[in-house]
């Protein structure tokens, strides 16, 4: 196949076509255009807007946007000109052209939910995105089912198939994924690896919260299956088949580094005692952040392994976390 990604240079991306570039001839679309091995020519924004000059292709993955900045430092119209605009952007200029058959959103359960409620979060979930990072998200989703399948977004869900497309010929891919890593990611993970290669202790060690990751590996085989079978249209969410509490990625982040975990299990009523000050003194653990920490963020990727006619996910969670780890400690 031939096969455009936005975003190309970023981390999904690189892994992305070190996964395809063997058997399909890739190019890309980005802010920056240095040579990599298996992107035949990286093409600019602009040059959607001139004729002829991106070659026809087969599929087109749209991974470029603007990440959470959890520091809160952006600003909210940043979010919208770079992950709504330019997913209408792309998603127009696919629709123009016949020969795309296949287009993979990539979105994030962010879009979908701030907050898990109940066991784990499904596609069945009316989206309540929180802050312009999901707002901004969810409406590149709702941009692209409006143009592709404008029926489903009168659903609570929003869910839709190849039934409901209005557009002959083609197939649309919105992939939710949770918190995405491998060898030289650089997001949050490596912050709490930070922490814990320091010997910090842990001291929310009472708190036994379940978060679901999405190791890189388990990504490119979904994103291989998508291109290749006959996967009806749809929303999928995408993560590992384990949920890990933050004491177990702890401790695999200390058996990667050979060395001793020290979690400590200070009583719950006393640690929120202890962000209450933190709430009135700034100080870096407040309420806002112990939700965040320890909250229950469960992901279900049933849905998308019965579409590829997956039993499993073939990277386990912890194998896939400590391959990150290990890809930290070397620098």
């Amino acid at each position: 196949m031939k096969i455009l990604i936005t975003g190309v240079h970023g981390f999904v991306g690189s892994n992305l076509v070190e996964a395809l570039k063997k058997e399909h001839t890739i190019y890309g679309l980005d802010i920056v255009s240095p040579i990599k091995d298996g992107v035949r020519f990286t093409f600019s924004w602009d040059s959607l807007g001139i004729k002829d000059e991106i070659p026809e292709v087969d599929a087109i993955i749209h991974l470029a946007g603007k990440a959470h900045d959890t520091k809160n430092q952006s600003a909210a119209d940043v979010y919208f000109k770079v992950n709504t605009d330019l997913t209408k952007k792309i998603f127009d200029w696919y629709l123009a052209h016949p020969t795309a058959r296949k287009f993979i959103q990539f979105s994030t359960v962010k879009s979908a939910a701030d907050r898990v409620e109940g066991d784990f979060l499904t596609e069945e979930c009316v989206p309540t995105p929180v802050g312009p990072y999901g707002e901004s998200k969810i409406a590149a989703e709702n941009y692209i089912i409006e143009k592709f399948a404008p029926e489903a977004l009168k659903r609570p869900f929003h869910n839709f198939t190849d039934e409901d497309a209005v557009v002959d010929g083609k197939k649309v891919y919105i992939m939710r994924p949770c918190m995405i890593h491998g060898p030289g990611n650089k997001g949050n993970l490596n912050l709490l690896y930070g922490v814990v290669s320091k010997g910090i202790p842990w001291p929310l060690g009472a708190f036994e919260n379940r978060r679901s990751f999405t190791s890189i590996g388990n990504l490119q085989e979904v994103i291989k299956g998508l291109l290749t079978k006959d996967v009806t249209s749809g929303i999928y969410h995408m993560g590992d088949d384990e949920a890990l509490s933050t004491n177990e990625l702890i401790e695999v982040i200390c058996s990667a580094l050979g060395k001793k975990a020290h979690i400590w299990n200070i009583p719950r009523g006393l640690m929120n005692g202890v962000v209450k000050i933190g709430d009135v003194l700034h100080l870096p653990l407040n309420s806002l952040r112990m939700q965040k920490l320890t909250e229950n963020y469960v992901v279900s990727n049933a849905k998308i392994k019965a579409a590829l006619g997956m039993k499993e996910m073939p990277v386990r969670a912890k194998d896939g976390l400590r391959e990150t780890i290990k890809s930290f400690a070397k620098g």
